[in-house]
């Protein structure tokens, strides 16, 4: 199939003559006059291909792209093969979109079990859907799988993303839920402030591994915390650091969430992004959105099926889990892509350079007067700095060597910088980031 496939006049009056039409407009004798639009639209009038071209370009050339990159905050530079982009952006995956027939959607449903396996590899659980919006709203939807009448209080760990704790804090209040914020502690969660609080009403504990601040978090003995006391268990982790880390599953969680975006997906100014969702067995029925599985067809072939729907589109409004009436399909194709040709040996590649280059970067930035680690424990390609003078003054300095430095954090480490490597960082370009430091400290 080609990618651009117009009809021409020949063939838009041949469909017509078959609808018994006289001409376009009679498709819409069905609307009333007064709502018909009259007048031409108010846009440009139409260009050439050169002149879009040229327009574009000069409308991109406004944005700054920076060739080097230390900042990471929940979005992460990393190399994405040539082969993830030419599979991810064939026509019949960008098309298509729900696989409503799968009689006619074997292969963007393989695609989609495709995309669950894996993750249910890397995380160690039993079931994955077809992935949510992003990190975020895979944290929230995965604290409401574990409400219920008795048991409706969330805590969450003051260490995640702020962005995930503020969508956790937005569901909450829309559900009529009591959410606990867990406090940190040098950097981490305070488990010993979670024993003391914890009661039996509580529904689950959400931690991320590792957390914001880079830090790697004792989650098995946060996990063991909680289910002493009954609640579930969501552990958000970073999928590359899973590559050489313990599984979710191994930590003791009952759900495992996270942010799909390292798995082969660009920076995108933003997004879209990837939140995938993964659990045991007991909790499969609970996954919002879709679960492709695998079944065979009446000659005893493979196929896929959806399996399980648990949205209000589909199901009785007051027995749905959750309101998602989507899923990141074109980004699970990418993020299979990406695991696919990277297999078990490269992501642990990565992952181990990652690790590499951050401790490098962190053992240099350190020895600079005034840029100290803020806290001393282990770290996977994350790390806190103290920040002599007006750190974003150093970051716009930064920007004229042409690095995007790391992320100011605000709050009670206000004025501290959140580093970041990952196998995209050089050394030659973390040397040339500490020299930059070192004449503005």
């Amino acid at each position: 199939m080609g990618r651009y496939v117009p009809n021409s006049s020949a063939e838009q009056a041949k469909m017509l003559d078959f609808l018994g039409l006289g001409s376009l407009d009679e498709l819409y004798d069905e609307l009333p006059d007064e709502v018909r639009f009259k007048r031409d639209l108010n846009i440009p009038e139409g260009k050439s291909e050169l002149e879009v071209r040229r327009h574009m370009t000069e409308m991109a050339a406004k944005n700054k792209v920076f060739p080097v990159i230390f900042r990471g905050a929940g979005a992460y530079r990393h190399y994405v093969p040539a082969i993830v982009k030419a599979v991810a952006s064939r026509e019949t995956f960008v098309t298509a979109y729900t696989p409503y027939q799968p009689e006619i959607s074997q292969g963007v449903l393989q695609s989609i079990f495709e995309y669950q396996t894996m993750i249910c590899e890397l995380t160690g659980m039993d079931a994955s859907n077809a992935s949510v919006y992003d990190a975020a709203s895979a944290c929230a939807e995965a604290a409401a799988m574990c409400m219920d009448r008795k048991r409706s209080v969330v805590y969450v760990s003051e260490t995640i993303h702020p962005d995930y704790l503020r969508t956790l804090k937005t569901y909450c209040h829309a559900a009529n839920r009591d959410m606990v914020v867990v406090p940190e502690k040098n950097g981490v969660t305070d488990n010993a402030f979670l024993k003391e609080n914890i009661r039996n009403d509580s529904a689950c504990l959400v931690t991320q591994q590792p957390n914001f601040y880079g830090l790697i978090e004792d989650t098995a003995a946060l996990a063991q915390t909680a289910k002493d006391a009954g609640a579930k268990v969501v552990i958000c982790v970073n999928p590359i650091f899973a590559a050489i880390g313990k599984t979710a599953r191994e930590y003791g969680a009952d759900i495992a969430v996270g942010e799909g975006q390292p798995l082969g997906i660009g920076l995108s100014f933003g997004g879209p992004y990837l939140g995938f969702m993964a659990c045991t067995q007991d909790m499969a029925r609970k996954l919002p959105g879709r679960v492709v599985g695998q079944a065979v067809d009446l000659e005893g072939r493979r196929a896929f099926v959806m399996t399980m729907q648990a949205r209000e589109q589909h199901i009785r409004r007051e027995r749905a889990s959750s309101s998602i009436c989507s899923n990141q399909a074109l980004c699970a194709m990418t993020a299979a892509c990406y695991m696919g040709s990277m297999g078990p040996a490269g992501l642990v590649d990565v992952a181990e350079q990652c690790i590499s280059k951050a401790h490098y970067a962190a053992k240099q930035i350190s020895a600079i007067p005034g840029f100290e680690l803020v806290f001393g424990g282990e770290f996977f390609h994350e790390f806190v700095t103290k920040c002599p003078g007006d750190p974003e003054k150093l970051m716009r300095k930064l920007e004229d060597a042409g690095i995007l430095g790391g992320f100011v954090l605000s709050g009670k480490y206000e004025n501290c910088i959140l580093w970041c490597c990952t196998e995209m960082n050089a050394r030659a370009e973390i040397d040339m980031l500490v020299g930059i430091l070192k004449e503005g400290a």
